[in-house]
C-alpha cells in the first residue's frame, strides 16, 4: 500500500467503444462501426504472469515465516527483500484488493495517515521493523502467521480478478509512479534499506506488461516500441550498477544524491512513453 501521487506521469488511455447508440446513429447504408481491439490473449497472459508471481510469493513468504518462527534472524533478513519482489512485480493486481494489500504491505506511515496506530500494523513492514530495528524475531510470530494467511488469501483472490487492458496499461505506469514517489526517497524500506529490490521488481513488472502488449503496440506505433525497448534497457543497465555481486543489491543508504537523481531521471524518461501505450486501444 503506497501513496499514489501521479508525479509527472499522466496516464491517457483512450477506450473506443464498438458501434454507436441508436440515438447517435445516422440512417445510412454506409455506417461503419469502430472495431474493438481484441486483447484477450494479452490480458490472459498477464493474469497468468500474476498468478505465477503469486505462487512464488506464497512459497517465499512461507520460507520467510518459517525463518521468523525459528528465530533465524539472518535468514529472515536474507529472504525478506527477494520474497517481496514477487508481490511488487504483480502489484497492479494485488492492490485491487483494498483490504489485503495494506495487511500485507502497509508502512506505519500509511496507517498513520489514515488515523490508525501501531496496534493496527501488520505484514512485511511490521516484521521488517522487528528484524532491523528490534534486531529480533521474538514477538513477531503471530504477525508472521497472519502474513502467510494473507498471502495465501491474496493468491486465491487473484484467480477471480478480471484483467482488462486498462488495468494493465494504468498498472504499468503506477508501478513506475511508485518508484518515482516512495521508492526513490527511500521511505518504502525505511528500516532495511532494501529499496533497490522493490525498485527492480517494479521496473520488471512494468516491462512485463510492455512485453505482453509489444506486438499490438508495434502495429500502431513501431517507433514507440523502439523507444520503450531502449529506455527499459537503459533503466536496467543503470540498476545493474548497484548490484552487490551476490545476486542482490547494495543498501539504499550507499547511494549518493547523484545516484538517486540519475535513477529518478531515468524513471521519468521511461514513464512518459510508457503512458502512450494506450494507443493500442484506438480502433
Amino acid at each position: 500500500m503506497k501513496s499514489k501521487g501521479l508525479a509527472s506521469i499522466i496516464v491517457t488511455v483512450g477506450i473506443i467503444l464498438a458501434g454507436c447508440t441508436e440515438k447517435e446513429a445516422k440512417p445510412s447504408s454506409n455506417t461503419t462501426e469502430t472495431a474493438v481491439v481484441d486483447l484477450t490473449a494479452e490480458t490472459d497472459a498477464y493474469k497468468q504472469f500474476a498468478l505465477e508471481q503469486m505462487d512464488q510469493f506464497v512459497l517465499e513468504t512461507q520460507k520467510f515465516v518459517t525463518a521468523v518462527k525459528d528465530g533465524d534472524l539472518e535468514k529472515a533478513k536474507a529472504i525478506y527483500p527477494t520474497a517481496r519482489m514477487y508481490f511488487e512485480r504483480s502489484e497492479p493486481i494485488a492492490e485491487s484488493f483494498g483490504d489485503l494489500d495494506p495487511r500485507i504491505d502497509a508502512r506505519l506511515a500509511d496507517l498513520q495517515e489514515e488515523g490508525k496506530g501501531e496496534e493496527d500494523w501488520t505484514g512485511y513492514h511490521k516484521i521488517e521493523y522487528g528484524l532491523w530495528v528490534d534486531n529480533t524475531t521474538a514477538g513477531y510470530e503471530d504477525i508472521a502467521d497472519q502474513l502467510l494467511k494473507d498471502a495465501k488469501e491474496l493468491r486465491a483472490r487473484v484467480e477471480t480478478v478480471e484483467v482488462t487492458p486498462d488495468l494493465m496499461i494504468t498498472g504499468s505506469v503506477d508501478l513506475l509512479n511508485e518508484v518515482s514517489t516512495s521508492k526513490i526517497t527511500g521511505e518504502e524500506e525505511i528500516y532495511s534499506h532494501t529499496d533497490l529490490y522493490d525498485f527492480k521488481a517494479n521496473i520488471e513488472g512494468a516491462e512485463k506488461i510492455f512485453t505482453i502488449l509489444q506486438d499490438k503496440i508495434g502495429k500502431k506505433d513501431p517507433a514507440l516500441v523502439e523507444e520503450l525497448t531502449e529506455k527499459f534497457s537503459a533503466m536496467n543497465e543503470l540498476l545493474s550498477k548497484y548490484e552487490d555481486g551476490n545476486g542482490g543489491f547494495i543498501s539504499y543508504e550507499q547511494l549518493t544524491a547523484e545516484d538517486t537523481k540519475a535513477l529518478s531521471e531515468a524513471v521519468n524518461h521511461l514513464g512518459e512513453p510508457l503512458s502512450n501505450m494506450g494507443i493500442i486501444m484506438e480502433g
